[in-house]
């Protein structure tokens, strides 16, 4: 985050002048000189200048303000590499928004689903009983097996056709776990209507078995979605900030269960009435109607996914390009004053 702060604050110091026409004239674009010579190739490399987000170059201009010396702040100065980075950053937040959605369908397998199996027949033998809260681990212990066959089959066989080293991108990996998660609210929605009829109407108590389906699906959804979002920031950056992109993936996971909490209030305060409470205001699930509210969030589900679409396509068009060259981000530029 440091190269974050550097570069706002260079930029907005120097808002007032005009980036030239000419990107080449940026600070740190000329020949670049390592000032680590022991540190290994592989772990070098720069990132080029890309035309987004303009008004961020303001920090790559070099004032001429008459001052002879050859110590120019950072504060003041920074290279294109670094306010790259921050571009990076900036360009990534949309599509991490677009996982949040994702992970409040997680947030209600983790709530809602283990208190729709408490209320569903748990036996499995005469004496054992299945708990319900051990349906949460379906989607883990599935990843375990069909990973591997992922691995093993899909990759070279997608391979074939894309050319791609992973058989698809990472963004398109991430958009398909998107897209499957819909149907694992669909699922839900269906099971929940299943249950509340049976319950409600013929007094029956169907088996625990009929919700695992919305479990498979997100397990099946989880291994393209959250692997391929960790692979997306893993490769999209260089190695300083690897670390950072990957650590603010399972940011998601709190913001997704902040926004179910926010929803159910909403929802609560939007369906209910004088003469009956919301979809969810009752501790009772036979009063209650999740089953609609697991349609609502298969809508929101569905929406997010062209959502996603939109502004994957958008980084597509505005990839930054990378070169490997050099790595680490205290710079002497030929021709250029050294940055503090």
């Amino acid at each position: 985050m440091t190269t974050w702060n550097w570069v706002l604050v260079a930029a907005f110091l120097n808002r007032k002048h005009i980036s030239p026409s000419d990107t080449r004239m940026l600070h740190g674009t000329h020949t670049i000189k390592n000032v680590n010579p022991t540190m290994s190739h592989d772990n070098i490399g720069i990132l080029l200048h890309t035309n987004r987000f303009r008004f961020l170059d303001k920090a790559c201009i070099k004032v001429q303000d008459g001052n002879n010396t050859k110590e120019i702040s950072r504060w003041r100065l920074c290279t294109v590499t670094q306010v790259e980075q921050v571009k990076i950053l900036i360009s990534v937040i949309p599509i991490f928004a677009c996982t949040i959605i994702f992970n409040t369908i997680l947030a209600q397998l983790q709530t809602f689903s283990v208190q729709q199996g408490s209320t569903m027949n748990t036996k499995l033998t005469k004496n054992f009983h299945i708990p319900p809260a051990s349906l949460q681990s379906i989607p883990y212990i599935l990843l375990i097996f069909i990973v591997p066959l992922y691995d093993t089959f899909f990759v070279p066989f997608a391979r074939k056709f894309t050319g791609h080293d992973s058989g698809i991108t990472p963004l398109q990996r991430i958009g398909l776990g998107l897209f499957i998660s819909t149907f694992s609210m669909v699922s839900a929605a269906l099971m929940e209507n299943k249950r509340r009829i049976s319950a409600v109407n013929e007094n029956k108590t169907i088996s625990i078995f009929w919700i695992t389906p919305q479990f498979l699906i997100f397990g099946i959804s989880e291994m393209f979605t959250a692997v391929g979002l960790i692979e997306f920031f893993y490769k999209q950056s260089l190695k300083g900030m690897q670390s950072f992109l990957t650590a603010i993936t399972y940011c998601s996971y709190s913001f997704g269960f902040y926004l179910s909490s926010l929803l159910v209030s909403l929802v609560n305060n939007i369906t209910s009435n004088s003469s009956h409470g919301g979809w969810l205001s009752d501790n009772n699930l036979n009063k209650d109607r999740l089953d609609l509210f697991y349609w609502l969030l298969a809508v929101l589900s569905f929406l997010n996914f062209f959502n996603y679409l939109f502004w994957a396509t958008w980084y597509s068009k505005n990839q930054t390009s990378s070169a490997t060259i050099q790595q680490d981000f205290n710079f002497k530029v030929v021709g250029d004053d050294s940055i503090a």
